[in-house]
């Protein structure tokens, strides 16, 4: 039976930080990033654990982080525990297949969020204004299409608990600066387009997905997670369909569970019933093996 970890304690490091998802241990020079089970959704924690979710995550981070690595320095040393400081050792049980030890780069606030397809958050606002973050784009387009190029869709980075706001370019460069913004809209429009092509290959779309930078010894380098379940819209190539919300492989499923009970997207969380817990484990798993064809459970 696999230990779902929504909480971690480890009582000789030092917790950093704790996120939606991550708990992050400052080892000095650098950080353990933990992945736990734990799910959000409408920016709502929920009470019950998703199994092999932290899992998952991390081992699919791993490997877009070393398939885009020529692209971009990433910020991951190690995912092997026997590399981890000595300290870490007696939680290895805890950490091991859910951890990574990283560099420790100072974040660049701000989401970068690359869009292939037109969905979610994006599609409402497409519906209103015809535009996505300033970006105009061509008119009658149906939910889920594809766009014609993928698009840089950039939002304020909010505080747990707080939504993220879609900014145009000239408010994200006012924010970062303008030298910064391009890199970072060149290499994630990049990443996206090899990713995407990859897992096209595969039977997935991605049609969209966020990303984060930080500076590492004053370069630019990729952080935190990359191209999950968590960070982005992975659909089944064989069921997509043009007008419609998606199926997923991603915590769409629990989204919308939550909608169909009305759930009013604040604290506390609902229940989440055993069935859903169980549907949405195996989506992620199912994710994983197709990508990289490792097997979990």
């Amino acid at each position: 039976m696999e230990q779902v970890i929504t909480q971690t304690n480890f009582s000789d490091l030092k917790l950093y930080k704790k996120g939606k998802v991550r708990d992050i241990y400052d080892l000095g020079e650098n950080y353990l990033m933990v992945s736990t089970d734990r799910l959000s959704a409408f920016d709502v924690i929920m009470n019950e654990g998703i199994p092999y979710k932290g899992k998952v995550l991390t081992k699919i981070s791993k490997f877009w982080f070393d398939y885009v690595s020529d692209l971009i320095p990433n910020h991951v040393i190690s995912t092997n525990v026997e590399d981890f400081p000595m300290e870490c050792q007696k939680y290895s049980s805890i950490l091991k297949d859910r951890t990574m030890l990283v560099k420790k780069s100072k974040l660049i606030e701000m989401e970068c969020i690359v869009r292939g397809y037109i969905s979610g958050s994006g599609w409402n606002d497409y519906k209103l204004t015809g535009s996505i973050c300033g970006i105009k784009l061509p008119k009658g387009l149906r939910e889920s299409e594809k766009l014609p190029e993928p698009i840089f869709t950039p939002s304020t980075k909010a505080q747990l608990g707080v939504h993220d706001e879609n900014i145009d370019e000239q408010k994200a460069k006012s924010l970062i600066g303008s030298d910064v913004y391009n890199f970072i809209k060149e290499k994630a429009i990049a990443i996206y387009n090899r990713a995407s092509d990859y897992a096209d290959s595969k039977g997935i779309i991605i049609a969209d997905t966020k990303m984060e930078f930080g500076f590492y010894n004053d370069s630019i380098i990729l952080i935190d997670e990359l191209l999950t379940p968590d960070s982005s819209r992975f659909w089944p190539k064989n069921e997509y369909e043009i007008g419609k919300t998606q199926n997923s492989f991603d915590k769409q499923y629990v989204r919308n569970y939550l909608l169909s009970i009305n759930f009013n997207k604040k604290p506390p969380a609902p229940k989440l019933p055993g069935y859903v817990i169980e549907n949405t484990s195996k989506k992620y798993l199912e994710a994983l093996k197709i990508l990289t064809g490792i097997t979990l459970n």
